[in-house]
């Protein structure tokens, strides 16, 4: 018997070559090949794997303006935080693909959603190909779901599940996970690029024609970037994360990806005995419980996708050895030494000699640089050891000349720390207020437009 050939298929773009590489010649990753049996090419097909049997017709085209625009009808989840994320509720025929590590509540939140969708007289379809239905039985007992009608498949052969989908016509199905499920088809192992590739293309083929939503639940690698091909999260419509520490009960989930609404939205759940509940104030996480103003702490309005959020930004300035180290939670590390090369040079504050540590509090993660100034002045308030004063708030990107740059949505951001009743803030002076604004009463604001002038500015207010 002729020994099966063997190929190497990218992980990332699903490129194949015909020995290992350390780098894809297609994307340039490294590492991704891994070593899968090729599949043999089946009779009748061309190169494309369509049956080769004359050209297709050509098909009608019509130009952009004639084509009525109308707005997607969106179906709400009964989890709120996540209807937030996906732009207001899941989308007939969008397929939504969620990822998060081992344990952080992915299924969970989806049997809540499936249970809320059911009472609302919607079929929908639990499919789970990690799991007996016993358990899954047994997850919405401890959640407190009683009485549930959610109709559960333990299936992991793709034929099975899409001729289910066929019979029971769900309008909303989850499929837990797609690296469990396999084809008849391919030969390869379940998991392995071919086969989740393929079946995510025939689910998602699938979705669109019959109009019923599919959530695919993806795995993570150890770098916590979803597992399998990178053109997984081309098919779908919607890529989502579920992020946050084990040991914690707050969960974080995000938008990576949305063609029905924005990305890099956020949604904040707390687990408890009942399951995932939404936080409709994240901003009281992320902000820490201090009876006193402390040195080296200051609070950030930042934004995550069209939420304004309170986060408190807290460093240590310690001396430091022969090798001072700059250590960042939360925050880019090489921004961070940027950072205290601007305060050395433009507002002439040494950290030459100094350990500094920054950490974002609650376990977030800030990318935007309108961070810049609030970090700034923590670092300096721990250096002088002197607080900042009580409801206090910053934010302000800083640029290498020592500039204070504004951050978009100013008045946004302004009116959320107005909100939650803090009463000083040091801004950009672009981002200052032009006329009177009844709902930023009580907060006084402080316009800058350099480093130099924030310090100063702070240490009168001392």
């Amino acid at each position: 018997m002729a020994q099966p050939k063997t190929v190497y298929t990218c992980n990332e773009c699903g490129a194949t070559s015909p020995r290992w590489l350390g780098k894809c010649p297609a994307c340039g990753a490294w590492n991704a090949l891994v070593e899968s049996v090729a599949e043999a090419p089946a009779a009748g097909k061309n190169r494309l794997g369509g049956a080769f049997s004359a050209l297709a017709p050509s098909a009608a085209v019509q130009p952009l303006a004639a084509i009525e625009a109308v707005d997607v009808a969106r179906t709400p989840t009964g989890q709120a935080e996540l209807d937030r994320v996906l732009g207001g509720g899941i989308v007939e025929g969008g397929v939504v693909l969620i990822g998060g590590d081992p344990g952080i509540g992915k299924s969970t939140l989806l049997l809540q959603a499936l249970d809320a969708l059911q009472r609302a007289s919607l079929p929908t379809l639990y499919v789970t190909g990690e799991e007996s239905g016993a358990q899954v039985a047994l997850r919405a007992r401890r959640l407190g779901i009683t009485g549930s009608q959610v109709a559960v498949l333990a299936e992991i052969q793709l034929e099975k599940i899409l001729a289910t989908l066929g019979a029971q016509q769900p309008a909303v199905a989850v499929i837990d996970s797609i690296q469990t499920v396999y084809s008849d088809q391919l030969t390869s192992a379940p998991g392995s690029v071919a086969q989740v590739r393929e079946c995510a293309a025939h689910l998602t083929r699938w979705a669109k024609a019959s109009g019923c939503a599919i959530v695919l639940v993806g795995h993570v690698t150890k770098d916590g970037q979803l597992a399998g091909p990178r053109v997984l999260e081309h098919m779908v419509d919607t890529v989502l994360y579920f992020e946050g520490d084990t040991h914690s009960s707050f969960r974080l989930i995000r938008a990576i990806k949305n063609r029905f609404g924005a990305v890099n939205e956020i949604g904040v759940f707390a687990m408890t005995e009942q399951g995932l509940k939404g936080v409709s104030n994240p901003s009281a996480i992320f902000l820490s419980q201090h009876a006193e103003p402390v040195p080296g702490s200051c609070v950030l309005v930042t934004l995550e996708g069209t939420r304004p959020m309170l986060v408190e930004i807290q460093a240590l300035v310690d001396s430091g050895g022969v090798s001072p180290r700059r250590l960042s939670v939360g925050l880019e590390r090489d921004r961070l030494a940027m950072l205290l090369a601007v305060l050395h040079r433009h507002g002439g504050v040494a950290t030459g000699d100094q350990d500094v540590f920054v950490n974002a509090v609650g376990g977030v993660r800030i990318s935007e640089p309108a961070a810049d100034l609030a970090v700034l002045l923590a670092i300096t308030g721990s250096l002088r050891a002197r607080p900042l004063p009580k409801g206090f708030i910053a934010f302000g990107e800083v640029g290498l000349a020592g500039e204070v740059r504004p951050a978009p949505r100013g008045q946004e951001r302004l009116r959320e720390a107005a909100k939650l009743g803090f009463s000083v803030a040091v801004v950009p002076k672009a981002n200052a207020p032009r006329k009177a604004d009844r709902a930023l009463e009580g907060l006084t604001i402080h316009a800058v437009e350099r480093v130099d002038e924030a310090i100063a500015l702070v240490r009168g207010l001392d």
